[in-house]
């Protein structure tokens, strides 16, 4: 498994993500709404690839990782049905507190990802050390 081009791909992502945030920033409340459904039918699309190889990898370690993005992907209904909601709001300390807590759950969700990318990287670095381990094991078998 190619395990530098996931991690190239995984770096497009985060960069593309910042430029989205960055650009996000200056747009109407009708643009964000936009940018918000779009980036929802990506992470569906996602979510159900995920899905799809966990029902598929069930009794594999590898779908623990599908299973874990599918549910984190199930988050983003509930963001949706906040942003939702705050439409509908009217009164403005209501809204501010809800802003803090949509500040807050935007960098709790920063904080997973770091973790996660951590323990990628730590899967990744296991995966390599096992298949050198048993190309060795193999190696040794031969001679």
């Amino acid at each position: 498994m190619d395990f530098s081009d996931r991690l190239d791909a995984l770096q497009q992502r985060a960069a593309a993500a910042k430029a989205e945030v960055q650009a996000a920033a200056a747009e109407s409340r009708e643009q964000l709404r936009q940018r918000i459904d779009q980036t929802q039918s990506e992470l569906n699309r996602s979510a159900a690839g995920a899905q799809q190889g966990a029902k598929k990898a069930a009794t594999e370690r590898r779908s623990e990782w599908a299973q874990m993005k599918a549910d984190a992907s199930a988050k983003t209904e509930d963001i949706k049905a906040k942003i939702d909601r705050r439409t509908r709001q009217l009164d403005a300390k209501a809204a501010a507190s809800d802003a803090d807590w949509a500040e807050s759950g935007a960098a709790d969700a920063l904080d997973f990802a770091e973790w996660t990318a951590y323990n990628a990287q730590l899967a990744v670095l296991d995966a390599i050390d096992a298949r050198a381990y048993a190309d060795e094991l193999a190696s040794t078998a031969r001679t």
